[in-house]
């Protein structure tokens, strides 16, 4: 079992399941893309003995590359967490004040967030493929969190997770044509003469987003792990039948 913490401490646990070949599923944990979903309960009951919290704790979202947030509460306990039926439907964010919630995304190749607010308490995780990312779906959560939690941007702590790196986010130019539109993404993408593609930097786009809702540079980390090219790493542009990351966070 591979975690990779992001950070770990009295008050915030977050961090990244990573793929691992001498697990069943290489690790996967996720219900919606796998071989066999009981391999998967039992790596979601690994991940849940690891933290030490119930598998109920786990609380799950049916993605759908929108540009939707849920506010997650108790009432919540056990959504998605053994069954992805009981996920919360059409929802790429969450987010809570309580504690003992665990937030979870899936990703293999797109762009997972947890962030935090130590004044507050507030936890939430996104999930921003490229559809999310043009969506503007972290521009979307910060608004809503500003105007109706009275979030103050400036004490947030962004963790921007492992990703598809740029050099192999190839796009064609009706891709390109939606992120040059977002007016702030020109100076992460680049075209290739040799393959008339274009690349694009999401990690970077997604980072800006927040910078523009108000979140210090400094206050936001990045993973340059390239999903696509490393051995501990969920591709679904290398492999269609990959599985997933799960990136959590949770306030004990």
């Amino acid at each position: 079992m591979k975690i990779q913490y992001i950070r770990q401490d009295n008050e915030i646990v977050s961090g990244i399941t990573l793929k691992d070949e001498t697990e069943p599923e290489v690790y996967n944990l996720a219900l919606h893309c796998c071989q066999e979903a009981t391999a998967v309960l039992n790596n979601r009951r690994a991940l849940a003995d690891e933290l030490g919290v119930e598998l109920e704790q786990l609380i799950c979202a049916n993605q759908t590359h929108s540009a939707n947030l849920y506010k997650v509460t108790k009432d919540d306990l056990g959504r998605g967490s053994t069954d992805a039926d009981t996920a919360i439907p059409n929802t790429d964010a969450l987010y809570t004040f309580e504690k003992d919630l665990v937030l979870c995304t899936f990703t293999a190749d797109c762009v997972p967030v947890t962030f935090y607010d130590p004044t507050s308490g507030l936890i939430g995780v996104i999930h921003s493929g490229w559809q999310g990312t043009v969506k503007e779906i972290s521009l979307r959560v910060m608004d809503f969190l500003k105007n109706r939690e009275r979030l103050n941007p400036e004490n947030l702590q962004v963790h921007i997770g492992t990703a598809l790196s740029q050099h192999h986010f190839e796009v064609d130019e009706d891709v390109y044509i939606r992120f040059k539109a977002l007016g702030y993404a020109n100076n992460f993408i680049y075209f290739n003469e040799d393959t008339s593609k274009y690349h694009i930097d999401n990690q970077l786009v997604v980072k800006t987003q927040f910078e523009l809702s108000g979140v210090p540079s400094d206050n936001i980390q990045i993973d340059p792990t390239c999903t696509f090219d490393s051995i501990e790493g969920f591709s679904y542009r290398q492999c269609k039948q990959d599985g997933r990351h799960l990136t959590f966070i949770y306030r004990r």
